[in-house]
């Protein structure tokens, strides 16, 4: 007896039923096998004491495809061979043929009259509630056959226990991709929404380069992360960096207003710490609801100095402090520490400090997501490690230390639970030519 030929068998169906079938919509067709039609399978040889059986889905009645199986060698092949008459028909039929060796209708078929030799064979059609018939469930045997109408019915009980089954693995699999697209909407709006708190480009600062990139943790939640440059009075630019509290909707709104109000409140009185103190006077005016409004941030104001040189002066208020990177390769942090939390003390103490960035220095201003992300040993990075990285890259240029921070993120893969935003500033050291004619 060949092996494979039972499921052959099984694919087998009218020539004469050409009906469409929905089988594509049941990928249960191509999923792993069910261990509930396994079980149908079994049962239908069962009852009626046959060594075979299985249950088929076909895409027209001459293709099938065996998803379970009972004594039946073959679970995974697609067949195509002449089907039996015996399908015929406008309606989808139970049959059985108790001796197909002696019955005009099936005696030539060559499973018959072949190595096979097929004498009993068994089926009920797996139809859908709109009679589309996806299937078989069907019981074979190598001799005649001639059990009573009452195993007939049981089949047909089976072949409707297994279109419960498809039902219900189809329903499965339509929630995932509900699910799936459901995420990926909001993925999509959790990218755009995020796009328009962030500036789309930084503008360009004369004697000075600068660059900036966000990290997200989570890609279908809003972030509270922010950062941003701009121009103020007299050659001097403004930015700041900091982090809302919060995720979502809610966190969106906040980073709004906080970034409008700093730029507003820079053009109406630039000094860092008067910056920071009118934002905590807009958030507080924000709590009526009795909500947290509360942030961290950096503000600072560049001001370009003698020597391609630019100062800079930040004042922090619950944020990690700045990373400076020097022409001799050292990095030092440009402390704040001791600012702190905007929105949600009632006098808060906002620390304000200046640094001085010389052509060849740099300076990497982020919000927390980096510093407290965890190493592979489960420590934090913390700024001290931070730092050693950055030394060790040798990162000199705004765009150097964003591709170093991005690489130590990317590294740390699961370690990183939070948003991430980065802005990295700086000079650039004037060709030989320039320095030669400023002697």
């Amino acid at each position: 007896m060949t092996p494979n030929a039972p499921a052959r068998l099984l694919a087998l169906a009218s020539d004469g039923d050409r009906r469409s079938v929905p089988v594509r919509e049941y990928p249960v067709a191509d999923a792993s096998p069910s261990p509930a039609l396994d079980r149908i399978a079994a049962l239908a040889a069962r009852i009626f004491g046959a060594p075979m059986a299985g249950v088929t889905l076909g895409d027209d009645p001459d293709h099938a495809r065996l998803i379970a199986s009972h004594g039946l060698a073959d679970t995974a092949e697609a067949f195509r061979l002449p089907g039996l008459p015996v399908l015929g028909g406008p309606r989808p039929e139970a049959f059985m043929v108790t001796d197909a060796l002696t019955d005009p209708r099936t005696a030539d078929h060559p499973l018959v009259r072949g190595g096979l030799g097929v004498r009993f064979y068994a089926a009920a059609p797996i139809v859908t509630a709109g009679g589309q018939r996806l299937g078989t469930v069907s019981v074979l045997d190598t001799r005649p056959r001639h059990p009573g109408g009452d195993r007939l019915d049981a089949l047909r009980d089976l072949a409707a226990l297994a279109m419960e089954e498809l039902e219900l693995r189809l329903s499965a699999v339509r929630t995932v991709a509900a699910e799936r697209a459901r995420r990926a909407d909001a993925e999509r709006l959790a990218r755009t929404l995020q796009r328009t708190l962030l500036p789309p480009t930084l503008p360009s600062v004369p004697g000075l380069r600068s660059a900036a990139a966000y990290h997200t943790a989570s890609p279908d939640e809003v972030g509270g992360d922010f950062y941003d440059l701009f121009p103020l009075e007299n050659g001097r630019w403004g930015l700041f960096i900091g982090d809302v509290c919060g995720k979502g909707a809610d966190a969106a709104a906040l980073t709004s207003l906080t970034r409008y109000t700093l730029r507003a409140a820079a053009i109406y009185d630039p000094d860092p710490c008067a910056v920071l103190a009118n934002l905590d006077a807009v958030l507080k005016g924000e709590q009526q609801d009795g909500g947290p409004r509360h942030c961290t941030a950096l503000f600072g104001v560049l001001e370009p100095a003698a020597g391609d040189a630019f100062t800079v002066t930040l004042a922090g208020g619950g944020h990690p402090s700045a990373l400076a990177v020097r022409a001799d390769g050292t990095v030092e942090p440009i402390s704040t520490i001791g600012g702190q939390l905007i929105g949600l003390l009632p006098e808060p103490r906002f620390v304000r400090t200046t640094t001085r960035l010389a052509p060849g220095e740099s300076l990497l201003l982020y919000t927390d997501g980096l510093v407290e992300a965890r190493t592979p040993d489960g420590d934090m990075l913390g700024q001290e490690r931070l730092a050693r990285h950055l030394a060790a890259a040798g990162a000199s240029s705004a765009d150097r230390l964003l591709h170093t921070v991005s690489g130590l993120l990317g590294s740390l893969g699961p370690g990183v639970g939070d948003d991430t935003a980065l802005l990295a500033l700086s000079v650039p050291v004037p060709p030989a030519s320039s320095l030669q004619e400023n002697r």
